[in-house]
């Protein structure tokens, strides 16, 4: 049996910014973080034992002074506005892509209010929440081609995406909305914005060359990422005998391989993560791995 962690996957560079930065300032005293720093239930239990504190927005409305961190989804302007009324001191660890994503946004909506904003990205989402903050949550979310219907295709587009969307999906999204805008025969502006986070987008191409040369793929995930999902669905066809799981613990002889009749001896195994994957983690169910006997 022959187990390597793939180079490429682990923390982005915004995830690993904001747990350094949330790492530092627990140093200087208490801290709190605004949801989860990381959708990865290992990490920020990790974290809490060193003393941060995960609070909710109605903790947020209910604190007066302390410390709270953003993390690296970014907030909508409302939340920077409850600090400062309730003298909270905010460490803004908003990954840099997402916060120039938020200011071109914020622009647009000022100097083009008679436009649409639509963001191609998935409803709820904590990135998204913030980027409807900078259009006074006017902007108008998309998931799909399904939901292109909710879009006003008399007045002007400006399109944006979530920056860890898939490159394929958008581009679907814009041959659609120009063949819809060109059918409507109206003097209607499209301004597309590809605001897609390489370092994240490229990641497929590399994870699914990793998946091809291992027999069993195991890949580490929390179950709250929706990166991690997107990302084992791109695992999965490109090594069908891909495999998801949260820590660890889950890699039971009984459970979790015998049922799936995966045999580990002589096998190419390979272990790759999400961007909200720590490499402690996937290091962890190597050695794991490495336990486990013949099956």
């Amino acid at each position: 049996m022959i187990v390597s962690i793939d180079t490429g996957s682990g923390f982005c560079f915004g995830v690993t910014s904001a747990i350094r930065k949330a790492e530092e300032e627990l140093q200087k005293g208490s801290l709190s973080c605004l949801g989860d720093i990381v959708h990865n239930g290992q990490e920020v239990e990790r974290l809490e034992q060193i003393g941060l504190r995960t609070i909710g927005y109605e903790d947020l409305q209910q604190m007066h002074g302390g410390r709270v961190l953003l993390r690296a989804h970014g907030e909508p302007p409302s939340t920077y506005a409850t600090a400062r009324a309730n003298g909270i001191e905010v460490i803004d660890a908003t990954c840099p892509v997402v916060k120039k994503l938020q200011e071109r946004i914020r622009t647009t909506y000022i100097q083009h209010p008679q436009a649409q904003i639509v963001i191609f990205g998935k409803v709820g989402h904590a990135e998204v929440i913030g980027l409807q903050g900078q259009t006074d949550n006017t902007a108008i979310v998309i998931e799909g081609l399904q939901d292109l219907d909710k879009i006003d295709f008399s007045r002007d587009i400006y399109l944006f995406s979530q920056t860890t969307k898939s490159v394929d999906e958008f581009r679907k999204i814009v041959e659609s909305l120009e063949s819809r805008v060109q059918s409507s025969h109206l003097d209607i502006k499209l301004t597309v914005e590809d605001t897609i986070c390489r370092n994240v987008a490229n990641r497929v191409t590399q994870l699914q060359a990793f998946a091809k040369q291992q027999d069993i793929v195991f890949f580490v995930g929390g179950q709250k990422s929706s990166n991690a999902k997107v990302l084992f669905e791109h695992c999965r066809q490109a090594n069908p005998n891909t495999i998801f799981v949260s820590s660890p613990t889950e890699l039971s002889t009984t459970e979790l391989l015998s049922t799936r009749d995966i045999k580990l001896s002589n096998q190419r195994i390979g272990i790759c993560g999400a961007t909200s994957t720590p490499l402690w983690l996937m290091e962890q169910v190597r050695d794991q791995l490495n336990q486990l006997t013949t099956i």
